[in-house]
């Protein structure tokens, strides 16, 4: 997918341990995957051990399409971290995905102030450095 807005260099990284380590490593990928119970089918964002609904330990990675709507978000105006002055504006968001799961994001594409509840959006990756790639979103034009 193509890149827009890629992320700065100096921004710092993500901590690549445990079960967001394996979540970052198909974003690097460029796969969208959650975690999914395989006892009761629940999805389980942010990864963790457990399922919060029935108590398994069982899980799986399973694909997503990409695709979802705008569940929700804020303008970020003023950046506490230097790193991301040259940002602002930006949309910090909550994506639905399609399969169910909702992820933290950013909306790049369009100005914030155009986002709406349920546009639907498609994912690209952001290449931080050689091992992370953020999952970001923008306007899906069909």
């Amino acid at each position: 997918m193509k890149t827009e807005n890629p992320a700065p260099a100096d921004k710092r990284s993500v901590l690549l341990r445990g079960n967001a380590k394996e979540f970052y490593e198909w974003c690097r990928k460029r796969e969208l995957r959650f975690q999914r119970c395989q006892d009761c089918g629940v999805w389980r964002h942010p990864p963790r051990p457990m399922c919060g609904s029935c108590h398994s330990m069982r899980r799986e990675w399973a694909p997503t399409l990409g695709k979802g709507k705008v569940y929700c978000w804020t303008v970020v105006h003023q950046a506490l971290d230097p790193a991301f002055a040259n940002e602002v504006p930006y949309a910090a968001a909550i994506v639905e995905l399609d399969e169910g799961p909702r992820l933290a994001t950013w909306i790049t594409g369009l100005p914030p102030d155009r986002l709406t509840v349920g546009m639907p959006v498609e994912v690209w990756f952001d290449d931080l450095d050689d091992q992370v790639a953020l999952p970001k979103f923008r306007p899906l034009i069909e």
